[in-house]
């Protein structure tokens, strides 16, 4: 028996909307629901390729003006990306996500720690397991934001591995994307001088030295 009236209502649940914004990195993507933001797409090559990995991860999106809420995360992250101060930590997430992938309770755990993180700050991955109770979850932790849908709003980048080593970053650039992130918001792990000094393209362009989250 089919009920048309339950696949209307699904529907409309699992309907998403989106919107592409420049930054100083490049063209950005943002999706969300009436709770809260489902999904941020640091930029790929060029636009369009942004839209397809956006579409990929919240493929019944459509595209549209964003509202207040939304448009003010959007202005934060372009500040953010400039170098200015930014506070991107009151964002609202909708972290239920229904009809996409849902966020797993350590997941949110990891992510609510990370977004402690404040710009210029750093953590280890075994800080943050340590904080969840147990320093052996260390590879959990970064798996678990390998998979994270919302960078910038979840810092994931301030994260970084033993040792004052970067670790590895998921989005599209890598390790180098990580850097230039930690860079912009002046963060370092080392003096020393790197191949990005003196190349405005990656903003301050030192690497990163650990400063300690509170």
């Amino acid at each position: 028996m089919r009920y048309p009236e339950i696949g209307a209502i699904l529907s409309g649940i699992m309907t998403y909307d989106y919107a592409l914004f420049d930054t100083a990195v490049g063209c950005c993507g943002i999706a969300w629901s009436e709770h809260g933001i489902v999904a941020v797409q640091l930029p790929e090559a060029h636009a369009q390729k942004t839209r397809v990995r956006l579409l990929a991860r919240c493929p019944r999106a459509r595209e549209t003006t964003p509202p207040p809420d939304v448009a003010c995360a959007i202005d934060a992250v372009v500040a953010l990306l400039r170098g200015e101060a930014s506070d991107l930590s009151g964002v609202a997430l909708d972290m239920d996500r229904i009809g996409l992938d849902r966020i797993a309770p350590f997941e949110r755990k990891v992510y609510e720690i990370a977004r402690t993180i404040a710009p210029g700050a750093t953590l280890t991955y075994g800080e943050i397991a340590a904080r969840l109770g147990d320093r052996a979850l260390a590879r959990d932790v970064g798996q678990a934001l390998g998979r994270n849908p919302f960078p910038l709003i979840v810092p994931c980048h301030r994260v970084l591995a033993a040792g004052g080593k970067v670790g590895g970053f998921s989005a599209n650039g890598g390790v180098t994307t990580k850097m230039r992130l930690l860079s912009i918001e002046g963060a370092r792990t080392s003096d020393a001088p790197t191949l990005f000094d003196g190349d405005r393209t990656f903003g301050l362009a030192v690497k990163p030295r650990r400063r300690r989250a509170g």
